[in-house]
């Protein structure tokens, strides 16, 4: 596995995301990122093994930023949103005794907090392995949904890694009847995705 950090006012910056189709030429332009595959499953081992050996070689980034594509019924298509808090929405063990969205003897929250060093909108992020669409949306308790977010933020939690996350919204107004329904957008949102990213230098030489 190769992986690269991106070198940011003198900061480390690991970009995540799912897919290629998700990468188009203006983030190109910009970096090289750990695509992990679709799913919170794919994304826990691609980010993890990621981190491990970033932290073998004692160079694991000062942050990592998880990016993509998602789904609203709430957020207006096209526009990009920066992560306040992501939370799972696969995760119910209430049969006994716990908390929906909370996984069984570790101690995180229902919405877990990600760093928005950006002045961009904030909104809330549910991840999940299904495919969410039309009247589904309806028990979900977040803004927009995706694939993959809780799960980087797991992997990050567990090196001690702060995670932020740019989602463009690219569906969800409307029925899912066929993968075009997700790329339409994807061109306009990889150029908006790289005008969020452009934001970095300045937020993080701030923070400094």
């Amino acid at each position: 596995m190769t992986i690269g950090c991106e070198t940011i006012s003198a900061r480390r910056v690991l970009f995540v995301m799912a897919v290629d189709a998700e990468y188009g030429p203006h983030l190109r332009a910009r970096f090289t990122p750990l695509l992990t595959g679709v799913g919170p499953v794919e994304a826990a081992l691609a980010t993890g093994m990621a981190l491990q050996e970033l932290a073998r070689q004692g160079a694991l980034p000062d942050l990592v930023v998880c990016l993509g594509s998602a789904g609203s019924r709430l957020c207006p298509l096209g526009d990009i949103f920066q992560v306040a808090s992501v939370s799972w929405r696969d995760m119910d063990a209430s049969r006994l005794g716990f908390t929906k969205g909370v996984t069984p003897f570790i101690d995180h929250p229902v919405d877990l907090p990600l760093a928005t060093p950006l002045a961009l909108p904030l909104a809330r992020l549910s991840t999940g392995a299904n495919i969410v669409g039309g009247e589904d949306y309806a028990a979900i308790n977040a803004d927009m949904v995706d694939m993959e977010t809780f799960a980087v933020a797991r992997a990050c939690a567990r090196f001690n890694v702060p995670l932020m996350g740019l989602r463009g919204i690219s569906d969800g107004p409307g029925e899912l009847d066929h993968i075009n329904s997700w790329t339409a957008l994807l061109g306009l949102l990889d150029e908006r995705l790289a005008a969020a990213v452009d934001l970095l230098p300045d937020a993080l030489a701030r923070a400094a």
